[in-house]
């Protein structure tokens, strides 16, 4: 028996823009500047260590939470008003590992809230075994944390299980974690990926079906 777990933001759901626009907007509330490239350096990082150790706004560890959640809550008044798109192809190979009984579940360093209203948003209602969030984790992709108490959650060993992700992060915490990374390009390149430990690098889930899966748990031992 395999298992599959999927990272979030920009695996499932393309929510770069709406992330990229309320990092812009809590800046301006707080009075602070923010580098152009604040965006790409803190892809799949966690808030905390976004604005503790690479905006360096505050070492007070109270209000980096504080202004973490503030951060969030702006996404998700972006996203109740622009809606969260789906990446595509995703569903596809979503509802078809669903149909053939494949435990699913996410690993994220995103909020459950941001999670559940997407799922609400875009109908994907009983699909996943259930989500590893933020809030369950002590530390941070590359730590592999997220994607072994993922695995516990649908009970799978980790060396059966695939990890779909998009960034070099997580990429590296799905290695970290003995399980096969699979590599989406929504925000990192085919080279990225591999170089970080990706088994396989796709452009879209649906390129993707359980025979392929099995195939990579099967070259993996």
């Amino acid at each position: 028996m395999l298992g599959v777990i999927f990272d979030w933001d920009g695996v499932v759901i393309n929510s770069a823009n709406l992330h990229e626009k309320s990092w812009e907007i809590l800046a301006e509330e707080l009075g602070f500047d923010l580098p152009h490239d604040h965006f790409v350096l803190g892809f799949g990082k966690r808030n905390e260590t976004i604005i503790g150790k690479m905006l360096r706004w505050s070492e007070d560890q109270v209000q980096i939470i504080k202004w973490g959640n503030r951060k969030e809550e702006i996404y998700r008044e972006l996203g109740r008003v622009k809606g969260i798109p789906l990446i595509p192809g995703t569903e596809t190979l979503i509802r078809d590992l669903h149909e053939q009984s494949v435990p699913m579940c996410i690993g994220t360093s995103t909020e459950r809230k941001n999670i559940e209203m997407a799922i609400q948003q875009n109908q994907l209602n009983g699909l996943f075994a259930g989500a590893v969030c933020s809030e369950d984790v002590i530390q941070g992709k590359p730590n592999p944390e997220v994607f072994l108490k993922a695995s516990d959650l649908i009970g799978i060993a980790p060396e059966n299980c695939i990890v779909f992700e998009d960034s070099t992060h997580g990429i590296s915490a799905a290695v970290n974690a003995k399980m096969i990374p699979v590599g989406i390009t929504t925000t990192n390149s085919e080279e990225k990926l591999f170089d970080k430990g990706a088994k396989l690098v796709v452009e879209r889930l649906d390129e993707i079906n359980l025979s392929i899966l099995k195939d990579l748990i099967k070259s993996g031992k």
